[in-house]
């Protein structure tokens, strides 16, 4: 059977991709003659993105230029799978990491793996990321973003509510216990805002609650799930009772995740669910004073979603050298840390974890240490599934948090969805 008969659908709508046959062989550039090489990534990770580009194209002026495209997230896969079957990618393709799996068994990205093997600190490389660029033992990506979920608390709003701004919660029961406090407080200040119209979002920030309880969420092969599990009931319990008790903002039921951070940076909300790159957005103010803790059960235990993006080089690509010299450039020590760890970005290298700026801050160290037992879930139908905004798990989530809880018929859609 070849590659072509193995391929597997990108997109809710079903678009079919083309395989691209082989790696494609070019004559090199004349060294001195400028390369233009084009870049997609998705919305959510536009800003380490972008600040990349931008310190590569400096250092390299004149001689390389890349030209950054920022595709809405809820349009990536969509604008991919529409390029792969006219076969026209760009020449560095950015994937969400639970993607990743995806593009290498689609035949998107070239591989790399001598490539990577020869970096002196390849296997220092973000473990789950690179996990989702193995395919049949061979690499075909590096991490560009790495992200964790956790929960943000506002200080100020702890001292004005009579909390210990340095004693978060250590439950989620904790945390409603105390988003009631802070919602007492009136004058337009809820206790959380939560994006409860965003099914990325929720994956992103429900799941690690449930894994927190020592429980699975998703089926290993990704056929299934367990989120009727009495445990995942308790989580989306937990939730539910803060909707219905207007702890949480009214804002939250419509809220599909772009403004979320918003919201939480103007200091009206006392808690909000957000991954570790707002650390690196979200500016503080004398309204806002930014604590951090992991998320965990209703009763206790400490887990993460690491998610973010890996990036690759297209297999359409007709200048795989200079694509391979922007990515290994991007993981080397200076742009690590100048560009990622300066601003409260994390790594995409463990052993530069414990740089100056993340020692710096107790919060950089908690999200590092939520690493080690963290996970990156796979389904061959997470997007369609999950992030679909008119998939099945919104429906359900939905459902369990604002409706009557979970629904035995929505669960049902759900894991039919993910079964294919």
């Amino acid at each position: 059977m070849n590659r072509t008969s193995k391929m597997r659908r990108l997109t809710a709508s079903g678009v079919a991709m083309l395989l691209v046959g082989g790696l494609l062989a070019t004559a090199p550039a004349n060294a001195a003659d400028p390369i233009t090489l084009t870049m997609w990534t998705r919305s959510v990770t536009a800003v380490q993105s972008q600040d990349m580009v931008n310190a590569y194209n400096l250092a390299n002026k004149g001689k390389v230029e890349i030209k950054l495209t920022v595709v809405p997230f809820t349009e990536y896969l969509a604008k991919v799978s529409a390029a792969a079957a006219a076969k026209n990618l760009p020449d560095i393709l950015a994937a969400n990491v639970i993607d990743g799996p995806n593009y290498t068994r689609s035949g998107l990205w070239l591989n790399i793996d001598k490539r990577i093997k020869k970096l002196p600190y390849w296997d220092e490389l973000a473990t789950g990321h690179m996990a989702s660029a193995l395919y049949q033992r061979k690499y075909y990506a590096v991490p560009h973003v790495v992200d964790a979920s956790s929960i943000y608390y506002n200080k100020v709003l702890f001292e004005k509510a009579g909390l210990d701004p340095n004693k978060p919660p250590t439950t989620l029961n904790q945390m409603a216990t105390m988003a009631a406090k802070i919602s007492a407080l009136g004058g337009g200040v809820d206790g959380l805002y939560f994006p409860g119209n965003c099914g990325g979002c929720l994956a992103f920030t429900l799941f690690p609650s449930i894994w927190a309880q020592g429980s699975r969420v998703l089926k290993i092969n990704g056929d299934g799930s367990f989120l009727g599990s009495v445990k995942a009931k308790k989580v989306f319990n937990v939730y539910s009772k803060m909707w219905k008790a207007g702890t949480m903002a009214a804002g939250s039921k419509n809220e599909a995740g772009a403004t979320q951070n918003a919201v939480f940076q103007s200091g009206n909300a006392g808690f909000a669910l957000l991954g570790s790159k707002a650390l690196g957005t979200i500016k503080e103010s004398d309204k806002l004073k930014i604590g951090l803790v992991a998320l965990s059960g209703p009763d206790g235990g400490t887990s993460t979603f690491v998610g973010g993006d890996t990036i690759g080089i297209s297999s359409t690509s007709k200048n795989p050298d200079a694509a391979w010299d922007f990515l290994q450039w991007t993981l080397e020590d200076k742009q690590q840390i100048d560009i990622y760890a300066s601003k409260n970005f994390m790594t995409s290298r463990r052993d530069l974890s414990e740089n100056k700026f993340a020692l710096a801050d107790p919060r950089m160290v908690l999200l590092n240490k939520l690493l080690v037992n963290g996970q990156s879930p796979y389904a061959p139908r997470f997007f369609q599934t999950f992030n679909d905004a008119n998939g099945p798990w919104i429906l359900f989530i939905r459902e369990a948090i604002f409706g009557n809880g979970v629904s035995n018929e929505l669960l049902a859609k759900l894991n039919a969805s993910l079964a294919g």
